[in-house]
């Protein structure tokens, strides 16, 4: 992120925040002086412990702002991506694995996920179904919104599984987290959350969704890349999708980054301290970009956000601009200055229209000319004043 340039992608990656600089730097250090912080957590000698009780401490740490009721319900991946697959396929293989030792099934496990899930989510969901898993996918309500009814309609003996992020990348949507959750338990199931977008930006607390497993990562709230965290509610079976040494309670093996782990916990202690805040501001940001876009004839609001709003995130704003597609004006708003985004940035390369979009019966005409602007915690009010200024240069530029 240049200096001279204003970001407003924050759903994609934010910048890093100095007190998560501020963490990680003593495990930073080269050579064999720095072996004292960089040292194996696994290791029995002097600076693996120390290695270890860092990384129990941020373990501990990361725990309490989830909601979690025990340091070890938090297991540290590579990411949300990581906890996501491991979550979608850990539970489903292991419910599986007990229903035909009960010999109470005759079919494969069923599995229920929304139709605008992140890939993380659907990628794994679908490779269930070439393995001949049963899996439907819940298209949401024209406002971004995964209807419990629907979901109430898809049940089956057999089912297993419902996830069902907490909000929405693209157009923000908050979703009914705890009333999806007893749901899937009322039938027998359990219930995972991608929470990746939803934390830092509205209260997180998996006891109170009483969620069975939820996925998190650092990046989002201004922690390092390649860390996340999957956390899995006591005594939940999973069967690992990281074999090997046993780490992280057997459930992800793989020698724990115990730097990234730090930064992540410093990261998350920040955010949630000044949530409830932020929150309020960016909501007060995001209104004003919906407000004035009102009056634009060329630009569409994709999703109905009133003022005030708690059904979205505070912090995105999903625009359509008909006649000019995603990547055109992506690549406008760079030339004159601000980094904005057509969709999820990891499909960002693809010349497909957002499924999320579609899902909401979107046209793909329309979907192709998508435009999200996303804030944070660096974002004023100077930026959000840029961007309306630069909105209207965007949409004239042959002119």
């Amino acid at each position: 992120m240049s200096e001279d340039m204003i970001y407003l992608d924050y759903a994609a990656t934010a910048p890093l925040r100095p007190e998560a600089l501020a963490a990680m730097e003593p495990y930073l250090t080269a050579g064999r002086t720095g072996m004292t912080t960089q040292a194996n957590p696994n290791s029995l000698h002097s600076a693996g412990r120390a290695a270890f009780r860092a990384l129990e401490e941020a373990r501990a740490e990361v725990a309490k702002a989830l909601g979690a009721a025990r340091p070890d319900e938090v297991v540290f991946t590579s990411g949300a991506t990581e906890a996501d697959n491991a979550a979608i396929a850990g539970l489903t293989f292991s419910a599986n694995r007990r229903m035909f030792d009960s010999g109470k099934a005759d079919s494969k496990a069923h599995v229920i996920v929304s139709a605008i899930e992140h890939d993380a989510v659907l990628c794994p969901a679908r490779h269930l179904a070439y393995q001949g898993f049963e899996v439907d996918f819940i298209k949401p309500t024209r406002a971004g919104f995964v209807d419990v009814e629907a979901v109430r309609d898809a049940f089956k003996p057999n089912t297993v599984l419902v996830s069902v992020q907490a909000a929405n990348s693209e157009v923000g949507s908050v979703q009914p987290v705890r009333q999806l959750a007893d749901l899937a338990h009322a039938h027998g199931a359990l219930f995972h959350t991608d929470a990746t977008q939803a934390l830092g930006k509205v209260p997180v607390d998996v006891r109170a969704w009483d969620c069975d497993a939820a996925s998190f990562s650092a990046h989002k709230i201004g922690g390092p890349k390649g860390c996340g965290a999957l956390y899995l509610r006591a005594r939940t079976p999973m069967q690992p999708q990281a074999l090997g040494g046993g780490q992280e309670g057997s459930k992800r093996s793989g020698t724990q980054d115990v730097c990234s782990i730090v930064g992540f916990a410093a990261a998350l202690r920040t955010a949630v301290a000044h949530q409830q805040q932020e929150s309020a501001r960016l909501m007060r940001l995001r209104d004003r970009i919906y407000g004035a876009v009102q009056n634009m004839a060329r630009v569409v609001p994709t999703v109905p956000v009133e003022a005030g709003s708690l059904d979205y995130l505070p912090n995105i704003v999903n625009l359509m601009v008909p006649g000019i597609e995603s990547n055109t004006l992506v690549l406008r708003f760079d030339m004159l200055g601000i980094e904005v985004s057509g969709a999820s940035a990891c499909a960002s390369n693809s010349l497909e229209p957002s499924h999320v979009l579609r899902a909401l019966g979107i046209s793909d005409d329309e979907a192709q000319c998508e435009l999200r602007a996303s804030m944070g915690w660096d974002t004023t009010d100077a930026d959000v004043e840029a961007f309306l200024d630069t909105l209207p240069r965007v949409i004239e530029w042959r002119r």
